[in-house]
């Protein structure tokens, strides 16, 4: 399990930390005493504790350009105002600590993020096998039905990989992750930049249909997944 801690108060950062190796020892932890110092770190996490009111860029920012990196990590923040909360969760925050953080509140908290984490882990670490390619559903932007065939879309490309297939059974093998929005046309909600009441644009710029008999149950399946941070529960 990934994590860091990013304070800038030494002590308070290095309490949390001791408190999380304290309930978590194999965990690889790490710390950072501002929010440009993880962002430029590079690194990928599955859970950050944020504290929100920070010299420099603040927490909420912080937070609003790790999302655009890394859409599905899990974020806890730490603050002493209780009236951020609501801005914080505006981010799809997963909890929020008070401070003083108190170790049974922190533990409860450490406990539902790794949990949540693996749970993501378990749902979108499917693989589906292709002629000799082994990809990750979390590459997929949109799968497209063109009669007997299937065009899967790949992020970060304009390639595509086709196979033969339906959507119905494509469907059964996806995480949760994904919806189909028409008879043509299964989507990445991870990819979705914005919708109205006939498309959805994704990440690269693509659009999709979206049947307009389907978008009150797209726009509730979304709010799902964004609110439970990327697992939908509906």
């Amino acid at each position: 399990m990934n994590i860091a801690v990013v304070d800038d108060e030494k002590a308070i950062r290095e309490h949390i930390c001791e408190l999380i190796k304290k309930h978590d020892p194999k965990c690889n932890l790490n710390s950072y005493a501002a929010g440009n110092e993880l962002l430029i770190s590079g690194q990928s996490f599955d859970i950050v504790f944020l504290d929100i009111q920070m010299n420099g860029i603040n927490g909420i920012n912080t937070a609003k350009l790790l999302r655009e990196r890394q859409e599905d990590v899990v974020l806890i923040f730490i603050t002493g105002i209780k009236e951020y909360v609501f801005e914080a969760l505006e981010l799809y925050a997963f909890q929020y600590l008070l401070k003083p953080v108190d170790e049974k509140k922190l533990a409860e908290v450490l406990y539902k993020a790794e949990k949540e984490v693996n749970k993501k882990k378990e749902k979108c670490g499917l693989f589906i096998k292709t002629k000799n390619l082994t990809l990750d559903q979390s590459d997929i932007l949109y799968i497209e039905s063109r009669g007997k065939k299937l065009e899967i879309h790949i992020i970060g490309t304009r390639e595509s990989i086709e196979i033969y297939g339906t959507l119905e059974n494509m469907q059964d093998k996806l995480c949760e992750n994904f919806y189909r929005c028409h008879r043509s046309y299964i989507v990445n909600m991870t990819h979705i930049t914005e919708y109205d009441n006939d498309s959805i644009t994704l990440v690269q710029g693509d659009k999709v249909y979206l049947t307009k008999k389907k978008y009150g149950e797209f726009v509730k399946t979304y709010m799902w997944y964004l609110q439970k941070g990327g697992v939908p529960d509906v």
